[in-house]
């Protein structure tokens, strides 16, 4: 028997050729359960590398359908509501009124992230001069908002989890105005997209499920504030379909990804770790708001960017291909990193507010 909430499922899962989606609503039924849900946050990034492994190999297993592919495009564009708007729970209140009260900590780290990754992104294209639509793909990467996974490893690195979140709220929110203005002055001139629809989709997909979410947790914080476990699971699961259905339709191009690429992106990833940083350390920032903001510069929103590929260029545009592959570098690096900051204490410096 699995519980979610205070209602149970019990029942036997059978595992068969005709019916592949009665083990994948078990598996998603448990992963709500409280314990499962734990598994899911802690091992977030094998969880990622197995239902993305599954999504790819899928023809593989010889069924008769694909439910990855079936999906499609339509799929992922709700998943994205869902998992903004699960985001927008999960924002505490106390944290988010702090925005207001660090608004100029906030304001400079937000600034860090918008300057320096559409700069890095423009940078590396610029070096090594791939074909305009991976190019573009590069470019997504770098101007889209910051990751909600960089919350969960700032805790993890024992940095400052309320500024990790401010940062996080504070780009999503402005990036129906600044996603467009960084592609905009970042992507070829003969690459022939549409803007508005870049601010549309920011702006209905992202930033609004999340404000509605908010709502909600303030108008019921007392009954959503309980069901933490559950909302995270959902956010996560989100995630992971979104990821994996990406993969499933463009499981024939990955193989041919070039390896520029995938220097390009652990040079953006790289370069966004060491200029959050970097000026993090300039702008003093005590030693725990350092580390939230390197991981959130470095870590990328990686369902708005295969969104925002896709809704512009295509289902099977190799634009969307980087923004899938940097889901897993930076959660491999960003893992990584804040094991290793995890067992060094912060330092106690002086902060900027």
């Amino acid at each position: 028997m699995i519980r979610v909430g205070s209602a149970s499922v019990s029942g036997t899962c059978v595992w068969s050729r005709k019916r592949p989606g009665s083990a994948v609503g078990f598996w998603i039924l448990a992963m709500l359960n409280s314990t499962g849900g734990r598994m899911l946050q802690r091992y977030l990034l094998l969880w990622l590398i197995l239902s993305s492994g599954v999504a790819y190999a899928w023809p593989e297993f010889g069924l008769s359908s694909d439910p990855f592919t079936q999906a499609g495009s339509s799929a992922i564009n709700v998943l994205i509501v869902l998992t903004m708007f699960c985001v927008g729970l999960l924002l505490p209140l106390d944290e988010v009124d702090d925005i207001i009260r660090r608004w100029k900590s906030v304001l400079l780290g937000t600034t860090v992230q918008y300057v320096s990754m559409p700069f890095l992104a423009w940078a590396v294209v610029q070096w090594l001069q791939p074909d305009q639509e991976t190019a573009t793909g590069i470019l997504i990467v770098g101007c889209v908002p910051g990751a909600m996974a960089s919350n969960v490893l700032t805790m993890a690195a024992r940095g400052n989890v309320s500024f990790s979140v401010s940062l996080t709220t504070s780009a999503t929110v402005l990036s129906p105005l600044i996603v467009p203005l960084a592609l905009w002055a970042t992507v070829d001139q003969r690459v022939e997209y549409d803007g508005w629809a870049a601010v549309r989709l920011m702006l209905f997909q992202v930033v609004l499920p999340v404000v509605f979410g908010h709502i909600v947790r303030r108008c019921a914080d007392d009954l959503i504030g309980r069901r933490m476990n559950p909302v995270q699971s959902v956010a996560s699961l989100s995630i992971l379909s979104i990821i994996a259905i990406a993969v499933a339709l463009n499981r024939h191009q990955i193989p041919q990804t070039d390896m520029r690429v995938l220097t390009a992106l652990a040079c953006i990833n790289l370069g966004g770790y060491l200029a959050g940083y970097g000026c993090g350390r300039g702008l003093r920032f005590s030693e725990a708001m350092r580390r939230a903001l390197t991981l959130e510069v470095g870590m990328q929103n990686a369902g708005a960017g295969i969104a925002l590929a896709k809704s512009l260029f295509g289902d099977s545009s190799p634009a969307v291909i980087p923004c899938i592959l940097y889901t897993f570098g930076c959660m491999l690096t960003g893992t990584m990193l804040a094991t290793i900051w995890q067992r060094i204490p912060p330092e106690q410096l002086p902060a900027t507010e």
